[in-house]
C-alpha cells in the first residue's frame, strides 16, 4: 500500500501500515515523517512547489512498483472540492492506461470507461448509478439492470440525462461504443455489504 501525506496515519488508525509513504509531507511534519523513517518504511519526499498532487504521486508510485488494480481511498472527502475533482480526473492519467482503477469511499466508488468498454456492477438493490460523459460525448451507451435503460444511446457533454439512475438489482451493466464515461455508484444508506465489482463478461 502507498501512502500520500498524511494518508499514511490514517491508515495506521485503519491498521495498515503503509509500503511506502510519498509526498511533500506538509500534513505529516518532520516528526510524522522521521516516525515513518525509524518504523522502517521507506519515503519518498517531493518539493511543496511541485507539478503533481500528494495523490498523483501516490498512484505513480503504485505503477512503477508494478500495481495493475488500483484502489485510491480517501480522495473524496474534506472540504477541499478542487482535490476530489482532481482526484476523480486522476482516473485518466497516461500511467492507468490498461490497469483497472477506482476511486473508492464508503458511500460512492467512481471509475472510468473508456470505449470500446463494458463493466458489471455488482451491488444493491436502489443504490444510485450515475454516468457522466468525460471530456466529450459518450457514445452507443447501453445498460441494463437499471431503473432508465439507454440503449446504444449518446450522453452530451453538459446536459444532466445520466444523473441519479437506480439499480433495479444487485447487478447492473454498462457498456460503452466510444468516448469516456464516469461510472459513480452511490449507496443510498449506511450500512450494507462492502462494494463488490467483477469484470464484464
Amino acid at each position: 500500500m502507498v501512502a500520500a501525506d498524511g494518508g499514511a496515519v490514517r491508515a495506521l488508525a485503519l491498521g495498515c501500515r503503509p509500503d511506502l509513504v510519498v509526498g511533500d509531507g506538509d500534513s505529516l511534519g518532520e516528526a510524522g515523517l522521521d516516525s515513518f523513517r525509524s518504523a522502517g518504511v521507506p519515503v519518498e519526499r517531493a518539493p511543496v512547489a511541485k507539478d503533481e498532487s500528494d495523490t498523483e504521486l501516490a498512484v505513480a508510485a503504485a505503477v512503477r512498483r508494478g500495481a495493475t488494480r488500483l484502489t485510491i481511498l480517501g480522495a473524496l472527502g474534506g472540504a477541499r472540492l478542487d482535490h476530489a475533482l482532481a482526484n476523480i480526473w486522476l482516473l485518466a492519467h497516461p500511467a492507468l492506461a490498461g490497469r483497472e482503477a477506482v476511486v473508492l469511499d464508503d458511500r460512492s466508488r467512481v471509475r472510468l470507461l473508456a470505449g470500446p468498454a463494458a463493466v458489471t456492477l455488482a451491488g444493491r438493490p436502489g443504490d444510485l448509478v450515475t454516468l457522466l460523459p468525460f471530456g466529450a460525448d459518450a457514445l452507443g451507451v447501453t445498460t441494463a439492470g437499471l431503473a432508465y435503460p439507454l440503449a446504444d444511446e449518446p450522453l452530451r457533454v453538459g446536459p444532466a440525462r445520466g444523473l441519479s439512475n437506480s439499480r433495479a438489482g444487485s447487478e447492473a451493466r454498462v457498456s460503452l461504443r466510444s468516448g469516456r464515461l464516469l461510472v459513480i455508484e452511490t449507496h443510498t444508506d449506511e450500512g450494507g455489504t462492502a462494494w463488490a465489482s467483477r469484470p464484464a463478461r
